[in-house]
């Protein structure tokens, strides 16, 4: 997004902004500074961005300021947990030295969603220094999230249509992302998150479909694939990835830059990286991260010791939801069709020993019983079609079938099928 002139960034609606709640009260309360005429007396002590303590803004919102410690927009955890785990030591210099030049633009107050344009874009009111309750999609959201979900979700990749939730709804971020999973409420109970793919999932397709998986869902898919794949796997269509970043400071300017290696489209099924309860999926898709053994040389060398410890193609949600997709057209559209998986071939042989719990070794079967194990026995010319494979793998799925049938030699095939004589 284009950044805002000088002065817009700065300019105080002096009409509007008095008659607003935060308008009736004083400057210095959050700012500091002196109450004075004078302009350099008034702005000695002056705290430009008064959120970034919460204790400021907890003055009014307690709870909110209680729960930013734990909140990855204001603490950056995230970050350092994927960092960590290929070895980085968040205490060497070193690291902290390139984090606070690379990183910490990142880190988000209260004000960079409520009242400025966020620093990493340079900041700037959004409106005359105005308080608003629901942050701006496009000024503040995607200011941040842009390059990946924004142009995901808003249709800005080539030939990718946008988000069917914005193309047919107009939905905004927050009707999805709440003001508790923003402000990092963590449930009674629930450890501070780590990670933003930590704990519940939130939101869940299924807070708003419902039906997905239910007993009365009319579409058979759903209830063959239950927990096995993310609804992404079948949803999504093409998205972001990247490759090699570095990070140095640049001798002309003095200001710090990144540098990737190439950016493209990408889609790749691959195993989950993070199976727990609450992503029980054995496929996911996942998306290249453009992290390399030597993205940080610049400032030390071997400061990712342990780089194989972490999958470069890392669990993905993108923002690009279809509800009709090349791979969800019927069962041969997806199953055997190795250009959808990510496997060995895919993976840069720099990063085989990095991937290995996540490519996928052998295709799900074209029907049958494939699950991953490989090629299913080949069925007769006439019983392609999705309107086929489901009604063995219906059946397979349901926990009443006896488990005794669970082939072609059992009683399946009498399904369609007459028994035959003697």
């Amino acid at each position: 997004m284009a950044p805002l002139e000088p002065w817009e960034k700065v300019l105080v609606d002096a009409e509007a902004f008095p008659q607003t709640v935060h308008g009736q009260i004083a400057c210095t309360q959050c700012h500091g500074g002196q109450q004075n005429a004078d302009k350099e007396t008034a702005h000695t002590g002056v705290i430009a961005r008064p959120s970034d303590d919460p204790k400021v803004c907890g003055m009014c919102h307690p709870q909110q300021a209680k729960q930013a410690p734990e909140n990855l927009h204001f603490n950056q955890q995230g970050y350092w947990t994927v960092l960590t785990a290929r070895g980085a030591d968040a205490n060497d210099p070193h690291m902290q030295e390139m984090f606070g030049n690379h990183c910490a633009s990142c880190h988000t107050s209260c004000g960079d969603c409520h009242v400025s344009q966020p620093a990493s874009v340079e900041g700037g009111f959004i409106e005359g220094h105005l308080f608003k309750k629901t942050p701006s999609m496009t000024r503040n959201c995607t200011a941040c999230h842009g390059s990946r979900v924004g142009n995901e979700y808003l249709g800005k990749n080539e030939g990718v249509l946008a988000d069917v939730h914005f193309r047919q709804a107009r939905m905004k971020c927050t009707d999805c992302h709440n003001a508790d999973a923003m402000h990092g409420m963590t449930a009674e109970g629930q450890p501070a998150p780590e990670h933003r793919y930590d704990g519940p999932q939130s939101p869940l397709c299924t807070d708003c479909h419902p039906q997905v998986g239910a007993q009365d869902d009319s579409n058979q898919m759903h209830t063959v694939h239950g927990d096995k794949l993310a609804c992404q796997v079948c949803h999504s269509v093409s998205y972001s990835s990247c490759d090699g970043c570095h990070v140095a400071i640049s001798e002309k300017t003095g200001k710090p830059f990144f540098a990737t290696e190439g950016t493209y489209l990408s889609f790749a099924i691959g195993l989950n990286p993070r199976q727990d309860e609450y992503r029980p999926y054995e496929y996911v898709l996942l998306r290249h991260v453009p992290i390399s053994p030597d993205s940080f040389s610049y400032y030390g060398d071997n400061l990712l010791p342990n780089f194989d410890a972490s999958p470069t193609w890392v669990y993905a949600t993108p923002h690009n939801i279809q509800r009709n997709t090349p791979q969800n057209e019927s069962c041969e559209a997806c199953h055997g069709h190795a250009e959808l998986f990510l496997t060995e071939e895919k993976v840069a042989e720099s990063e085989l020993a990095a991937n290995l719990a996540v490519i996928v070794q052998a295709l799900p079967g074209q029907g049958g019983s494939g699950g991953g194990q490989g090629l299913a026995p080949a069925l007769p010319a006439n019983h392609a079609g999705t309107q086929y494979c489901v009604v063995c793998h219906i059946a397979l799925s349901d926990p009443a079938y006896p488990a005794s049938h669970t082939t072609y030699e059992d009683t399946l095939c009498t399904n369609c099928h007459a028994q035959p004589e003697p």
